[in-house]
């Protein structure tokens, strides 16, 4: 499982899909880099975050100065571009057709940056693109096949 392996996961974990991934992700002994879109300095943190960071598992990482306390769309866009230069590999979820994530993916791909998505009909315009579709069951396997 992608939570169980060596690897180090990074993300904006914003939406709710997201956060439920993070929670597994958590629970398990993956390390995980949280990528908030805004500052740290007044930034709660959750509960179930506080073993992981504690343990090292876990980093929360800003880009953005302590004024900004509250996501934008612009913000969560600049955001996902540090996160993808930082990643040497990208898994998307969805990406709408002509949208932020579908952009972000082109960058990426132009950068050569090994791009996935969901193997998904939702995703057919990302496959055009060059991104890799690739099954849940799989995910595992982009951490580990270096």
């Amino acid at each position: 499982m992608l939570r169980e392996t060596d690897a180090t996961i990074i993300g904006g974990f914003q939406s709710p899909m997201e956060k439920e991934c993070l929670d597994l992700l958590l629970r398990g002994s993956a390390s995980v880099v949280v990528c908030p879109a805004r500052g740290l300095g007044r930034m709660r943190i959750p509960k179930n975050w506080q073993e992981p960071l504690a343990e090292g598992r876990l980093l929360i990482l800003s880009f953005f100065a302590d004024r900004i306390r509250r996501p934008t769309t612009a913000i969560a866009a600049q955001r996902n571009a540090y996160i993808a230069a930082l990643a040497d590999r990208i898994l998307v979820a969805h990406a709408e057709k002509g949208g932020k994530i579908e952009a972000l993916c082109k960058d990426a791909l132009a950068a050569g940056k090994s791009v996935f998505a969901i193997d998904s009909p939702d995703n057919a315009h990302l496959v055009e693109l060059g991104v890799v579709p690739i099954h849940a069951e799989n995910f595992a396997s982009l951490v580990m096949d270096k």
